[in-house]
């Protein structure tokens, strides 16, 4: 049985890696500041024996005993990481050197989750791991994409320069159930406005292309990517090599739902890239792996989580605005004595 720490353990990805490694038999300590991270992600985990939840931002050392970390860390989305900018660069580049640090000392392999946004707006597409990618520096997503290009250098520096085993995942996009509704990411954006029959928002002309990664096959490539000998670093792209446009992307979702809901087209943001598509030719090769999930099949998916959070929420709400009424009641009853007693006394006061 090996002790595994998984960082950003509560949040989207994280909570599906714990449950995997669960599976598996292994221990887990999950470890989120719970910025994005949601405790309810991990909730049902909370009883098993062999899982522990910890609060801690690591940006902070963390001083525990483990046999391999998944640095998971960092918010992920356009909303979160921009909202601090500079935390979202200290978490990736102070958080890559405290959990470096600490496989060092433990001798622990290591993994770091890093994404498909160190190759920018890429000028070659597919994007292969030896493109170096083409990144604007002192962009609105420049703290995200420069901070996980830092992270990635300072991996390599620990491997060349101390011996620390480690793996580097570029992650493209991946969505499934537990994405957070409000987090500005393409897949959930359509879907809970499609589910509220609010108007559908794209960016652009919706002829940008993404590459859509269903979560368990994603998990799956990490867990082999771990699994790899000491020998292959990485960095490795896992992700879905199937290309969507944006349009495409709505319409599926539209037809899915059986919503009603319009398209509304806003201007383009800075820097967002124009085409996303994995080169996972090395994925086949050393991991033996590639995506079973159709995007179709995932979205039902998908979408059937948040069709059950929005109902969830609705209820929620319906027995807040019940526990009200009954609050108010009592008052309500009285207030036509107190009506009356004004009444009354108006004459008195204008006669005197």
């Amino acid at each position: 049985m090996k002790r595994i720490l998984v960082t950003g353990g509560a949040g989207f990805l994280g909570s599906h890696l714990c449950e995997r490694l669960l599976a598996n038999g292994d221990d887990v300590l999950c470890v989120d500041n719970f910025f994005t991270g949601n405790k309810d992600n991990v909730a049902h985990l909370i009883d098993h024996p062999r899982f522990e939840l910890m609060r801690h931002d690591i940006t902070f050392p963390l001083y525990v005993e483990v046999d391999e970390i998944y640095n998971l860390a960092c918010p992920a989305s356009p909303i979160h990481y921009q909202y601090d900018p500079v935390q979202t660069t200290k978490t990736s580049v102070h958080g890559a050197i405290n959990v470096l640090g600490l496989a060092k000392r433990t001798g622990a392999k290591i993994l770091q989750a890093s994404t498909s946004e160190v190759y920018g707006d890429p000028e070659i597409h597919p994007q292969p791991e030896h493109y170096w990618g083409r990144v604007n520096p002192v962009g609105i997503r420049s703290c995200y994409d420069e901070g996980k290009r830092c992270a990635e250098t300072l991996f390599f520096d620990y491997w060349r320069q101390h011996g620390v085993r480690i793996k580097v995942a570029r992650i493209f996009n991946t969505y499934g159930p537990r994405m957070h509704p409000n987090d500005g990411r393409v897949v959930s954006n359509f879907i809970v406005q499609a589910l509220l029959g609010s108007d559908i928002t794209i960016y652009g002309d919706g002829t940008q292309t993404r590459s859509f990664c269903y979560v368990d096959d994603l998990i799956e490539a990490m867990m082999r990517l771990m699994a790899t000998d000491d020998d292959f670093t990485g960095p490795i792209n896992i992700g879905n090599p199937g290309e969507f446009t944006i349009h495409d992307l709505a319409a599926g979702v539209l037809r899915l739902t059986g919503s009603n809901s319009g398209l509304v087209f806003k201007p383009l943001p800075m820097d967002d890239p124009k085409q996303r598509q994995p080169d996972i030719g090395l994925a086949r090769q050393v991991l033996g792996w590639e995506p079973q999930m159709q995007l179709a099949d995932g979205l039902e998916r998908t979408i059937e989580y948040f069709r059950d959070r929005l109902l969830t929420q609705q209820i929620a709400e319906l027995a807040a605005l019940a526990r009200l009424g009954k609050t108010m009641q009592p008052a309500m009853q009285a207030a036509p004595h107190e009506i009356a007693s004004d009444q009354s006394e108006g004459p008195s006061a204008q006669t005197a």
